[in-house]
């Protein structure tokens, strides 16, 4: 498992000499992530900079100052093997920032001047001849000022050393130059930078000039103790409790706060039990039926890529994609989980015109456990809605009694707005108190408050990747969004003029804007979880109680379940921040590798923590398993 997929990738013949790779065979990473959960790590740290100042020391006597843009290219090869390694690819090298229309391997450099005419023309970092590739977050370019060193994945995963600091900083200074201009498409000026952030976020572009503060002072209700952080070496405190097969065929994972949870898939809904170890135990199994898969319906009856809980979780709302590759849906059914029957099919409409969403979600965090609750939150495209499920005649379609396509009703748009300009929503989650927050296709975050869906109180700026997830803390302070290659983690805290604490759901928050701070995978990790693997989902743990915080961020990337602790995250003084430039990224995490493309993970609500573990289980479905793990606390 694991690295096989790239293998062919990382093996390629290095040109050092067999000496050289005798010499070097042992350079690892010297912070250790790289290697924590699969090879050995040195007998001593000594030893690593013991090698490491001997490189130095050759490197002062290969240098040829008159290369200009002078490095040593390294490669990693062995994957995730117990052999596994970097080895000198070229002893003495160089690099460039070309701008140009072409950026495969194959196609030759063109003309600079006549790629800028062209418009859409790109940089591409040349290292000799071994490699081309576009500038961008897609490289999962790791910096390591002390060692004058960078991380990063081209076909392969590499390592530049720079001979002197001026020649590192220098790199670094263009690739985010380059990265800029790629993703934004002007030019990286200071003029353009406050043009794409706005002067409120210019902590975006200079995470120096950003309060920084907010993120140390935010009131958390356990202890920054370092017994509370995440372990940087081993998975010993992180143990699996139980797995078992499911029915087949798992889309999609409902956690309950109550008795049961429930696996969602091709032909029905298999019923688990919760325990304070994790969900087992095959329970009821509800079958879609004919009457979910009336053909006579007015409803595509594909498999829901969307279940929603409600109604102190005996009812579960199912949304079904449209099909042809749409992820937007023209109505749901109602499932009445206690008897296992679909008992109403919905309508999405207004003013007598159908119209579809694409996401729902719960009124608030703990809405699902609300007997009485009738109402939920719809997004598509340009629409942010409340749909009330009570009838206005005051009478609900009762499936067994018609099957007629006129007897669908509609469901009542209570509340919301449908934009004019294309926001391109994506994604939205809600906060303890019902306010929203959503995550749109130009990577910004709005955040609305409980009063009005018509105009944000906030709007984060993206980063140029479009926000594909995005989840809130109960208390709304700390916003997760996930892209395809980074979280980005935004804390929602200001102090207004008159001195008091407030989120940016509650009032405009000017410019006392804390930077974010990104979570990423190192470039192994990355190279080997695949390249067409993609984050998704990136959560907080769950809660649903006022003074209670989340401990740790999940998200789903291919084959592996990545956990971050949250409370490190927030920690300014954590050692992944030191000789950082930019926004600050942390890349200590933990791995779940699955046999399998995982569907979901996410963790059981906090009822079922136990003495001897503060985080409730972690839960992870592939489409035929499902497996339960326990974060103990015992360090």
């Amino acid at each position: 498992m694991g690295g096989s997929h790239s293998r062919e990738y990382l093996l390629e013949s290095s040109d050092s000499e067999r000496e050289e790779e005798e010499e070097e065979g042992n350079y690892e990473d010297a912070t250790g992530e790289d290697s924590e959960r699969r090879v050995k790590t040195p007998s001593s740290i000594d030893d690593v900079e013991a090698k490491l100042k001997a490189l130095k020391l050759k490197y002062s006597s290969t240098h040829n100052p008159k290369l200009n843009n002078a490095v040593k290219l390294y490669l990693h090869v062995g994957g995730n093997t117990p052999n596994a390694k970097w080895v000198t690819s070229e002893k003495l090298t160089s690099y460039s920032f070309v701008r140009t229309r072409r950026i495969d391997d194959d196609d030759e450099d063109e003309d600079e001047d006549e790629a800028e005419e062209d418009g859409e023309s790109s940089w591409v970092l040349k290292v000799g001849s071994k490699i081309r590739t576009k500038v961008g977050a897609e490289m999962q370019l790791k910096t390591f000022g002390d060692q004058r060193r960078v991380d990063f994945v081209a076909r392969g995963v590499w390592a530049m050393k720079f001979f002197t600091e001026q020649d590192y900083n220098a790199f670094v200074a263009e690739f985010q130059k380059c990265v800029f201009e790629n993703t934004h498409g002007v030019e990286a000026t200071e003029e353009n930078k406050l043009k794409v952030y706005g002067k409120d976020f210019i902590g975006w572009a200079k995470p120096e000039a950003a309060d920084d503060s907010m993120w140390e002072d935010a009131d958390d209700s356990f202890s920054k103790s370092p017994g509370s952080a995440t372990p940087l070496r081993g998975n010993q405190d992180l143990r699996e409790e139980f797995e078992e097969a499911a029915n087949g065929g798992i889309q999609s994972l409902a956690l309950g706060a109550l008795d049961n949870s429930f696996l969602v898939g091709d032909t029905g809904i298999q019923v688990v039990k919760n325990f304070a170890h994790g969900i087992h135990g095959k329970g009821a199994f509800v079958n879609f039926g004919d009457r979910y898969q009336n053909a006579g319906s007015s409803l595509v009856h594909s498999t829901p890529k969307k279940t929603l809980l409600m109604k102190a979780e005996t009812n579960m709302l199912l949304m079904s994609p449209m099909g042809g590759g749409k992820l937007h849906s023209t109505g749901l059914h109602q499932l009445d989980i206690e008897t296992g029957k679909v008992v109403t099919e919905w309508m999405f409409g207004k003013d007598g015109t159908e119209i579809t969403m694409r996401d729902i979600a719960n009124d608030s965090k703990g809405a699902q456990l609300d007997p009485s609750g009738s109402t939920f939150l719809g997004l598509d495209d340009n629409r942010l809605c409340r749909w009330d499920m009570r009838d206005r005649n005051g009478i609900v379609q009762n499936l067994a009694d018609s099957n007629a396509k006129t007897d669908t009703p509609v469901l009542n748009w209570a509340q919301g707005h449908q934009f004019s300009r294309g926001t391109n929503f994506q994604c939205f989650a809600t906060t303890g108190d019902g306010s929203i927050v959503v995550g749109s296709l130009d990577g910004k975050i709005r955040l609305y408050s409980i009063n009005s869906m018509r105009q944000a109180k906030t709007a984060f700026p993206g980063l140029g990747s479009p926000v594909t997830h995005v989840d809130v803390t109960f208390d709304g302070k700390w916003i997760v969004g996930t892209t395809d290659t980074y979280l980005v983690l935004i804390c929602s805290i200001f102090t207004d003029k008159d001195g008091k604490a407030k989120t940016g759901f509650a009032g405009r928050m000017g410019n006392r804007i804390a930077a974010p701070r990104l979570l990423k995978l190192n470039p192994l990790d990355s190279h080997l979880a695949g390249v067409n693997n993609k984050f998704r989902n990136a959560q907080f743990s769950w809660v649903t109680e006022n003074g209670k915080q989340e401990r740790h961020i999940v998200a789903t990337v291919g084959k592996f379940s990545v956990i971050w602790n949250f409370q490190q995250v927030k920690d300014g003084s954590h050692e992944c921040y030191h000789n950082q430039q930019g926004l600050k990224s942390c890349y200590c995490y933990k791995i779940v590798l699955r046999d399998d493309s995982i569907v979901d993970s996410r963790f059981m609500h906090d009822r079922f923590a136990v003495t001897d573990s503060p985080e409730a289980p972690l839960v992870i479905a592939t489409p035929m398993k499902v497996s339960s793990f326990s974060m103990s606390s015992k360090r």
